[in-house]
């Protein structure tokens, strides 16, 4: 009776062992190299990426996707930046990975990037602006010319400021991207 149990007890604890490798659970960490340059400008929420794992995805000792399997994504947040404030953001997650040939579906935390600060770049180009304008005003009309040539020139500047300003959140090819699962996902 007791090798009967023994037995049992074995076998169902080799079936729960298979079980255990052939999901990927939740907490595991994916480490992916994007494919295409992704960036807040152009990208829209629900648009496609495709990626490849950097490294193998090992669950329980037991490899189930070689490194530079495929994987995808998709995009969750896209907002293209504004011209004087506001730096783009874009939020993307993983999707899928390949596993014996299948797109295997996984949920993932979100990878998330925003455009560098206008503050500083914007402060150069309207203070610059209405240093020079200034500048040229006193020469030309005394202190009240420096004044109105303050504000031309700082007008002037803000207007360069805002046709250049832009600072969307890019993500570039190749770019090596760690995401970790949200949720156990079953490979079949």
């Amino acid at each position: 009776m007791l090798g009967r149990t023994l037995k049992i007890t074995a076998f169902a604890t080799l079936l729960a062992l298979l079980a255990a490798a052939q999901t990927i659970p939740a907490g595991t960490h994916i480490t992916v190299r994007t494919s295409q340059e992704l960036s807040s400008g152009s990208a829209r929420v629900g648009d496609r990426f495709d990626a490849s794992l950097t490294h193998a995805l090992v669950v329980g000792g037991k490899t189930l996707a070689k490194a530079g399997a495929p994987a995808r994504g998709k995009v969750t947040s896209a907002k293209s930046s504004g011209r004087l404030h506001a730096p783009g953001q874009l939020s993307i997650r993983l999707t899928s990975v390949q596993i014996d040939g299948k797109m295997v579906p996984i949920s993932t935390g979100s990878y998330h990037i925003e455009g560098k600060s206008h503050t500083k770049s914007n402060a150069t180009k309207i203070g610059g602006g209405a240093a020079v304008g200034a500048l040229i005003g006193g020469l030309a009309g005394g202190g009240k010319g420096a004044a109105i040539g303050a504000g031309a020139g700082g007008a002037a500047g803000t207007g360069v400021a805002a046709a250049t300003g832009k600072q969307e959140a890019i993500i570039p090819a190749e770019k090596t991207l760690s995401f970790t699962t949200t949720a156990a996902a079953k490979v079949k």
